[in-house]
């Protein structure tokens, strides 16, 4: 599990919150309503989901929870799209803690309507800060999401928070990440075994030649698979993971 960092202050120099921001988050203790800036300290990534993950029959996304090796918890998802990316977050060394449906934003529309939007991910990042993301296909982004999207990126703005939308993966890496992600929980670290392809893999090799170099590979290629999910050791994810693929420290 990966630490969580101090979250500090609000950074000097943000802009102040506009009028009519609230945001609404669930803890152990239950709902929260606070103040656009109130909400800084407020370790997001550990707390609960502000709404379900509803599944019934004739339903056209796919609904579940992945075991993320970032926090070693079950992190839930609404679609492919969501658990794509998803996987991205827990693939990434930046990232120290995920959240789903993390909070409700509440929100005056230009027309003066209020409403309320809940992003689909929070990512504590290592250096203190967070990453909002909301997955939506570009071709299925209506203009009362357009404005949704405008004002949780305005929200961020104010925390400092980066916030994107985001569409799916290029299929090549996403396929090459989700073999890798079968072996990305902790079982698959043999201190032994990674210590030696660690220094077979201090020059480039090929994949399978370096694994046949520390010993069968049937019990070296899961660790190598963990170490590269780790990004201890370097593939080109891009292209093919073909068994002569180059890797390195």
């Amino acid at each position: 599990m990966r630490r969580v960092p101090d979250l500090g202050v609000l950074p000097g120099g943000a802009p102040a919150a506009p009028e009519g921001f609230e945001l609404v988050f669930t803890d152990e203790d239950g709902e929260n309503r606070v103040g656009l800036t109130e909400v800084w300290s407020v370790p997001l990534e550990s707390c609960l989901p502000v709404r379900g993950f509803p599944s019934f029959k004739g339903q056209r996304h796919y609904v579940g929870r992945w075991w993320t090796a970032t926090t070693g918890t079950l992190v839930g998802y609404e679609s492919w799209l969501e658990r794509d990316r998803l996987i991205l977050l827990d693939v990434d060394p930046q990232v120290v803690g995920i959240a789903s449906q993390p909070f409700w934003l509440f929100f005056t529309t230009t027309e003066g309507k209020r409403r309320s939007h809940a992003p689909d991910y929070f990512a504590r990042l290592a250096d203190g800060s967070a990453l909002v993301l909301d997955c939506r296909p570009a071709d299925r982004i209506k203009p009362r999401d357009q404005a949704a999207f405008e004002a949780t990126a305005q929200a961020c703005a104010v925390l400092g928070w980066r916030y994107e939308v985001v569409d799916a993966v290029e299929p090549v890496l996403m396929g090459n990440l989700r073999w890798l992600a079968g072996y990305r929980h902790p079982r698959h670290d043999l201190p032994v075994v990674a210590a030696a392809l660690r220094e077979a893999f201090a020059e480039p090799h090929g994949l399978l030649e370096g694994a046949e170099a520390v010993g069968d590979p049937i019990a070296v290629l899961p660790v190598l698979f963990h170490l590269l999910w780790q990004r201890e050791l370097h593939v080109e994810l891009s292209r093919p993971l073909p068994t002569d693929a180059v890797v390195s420290r």
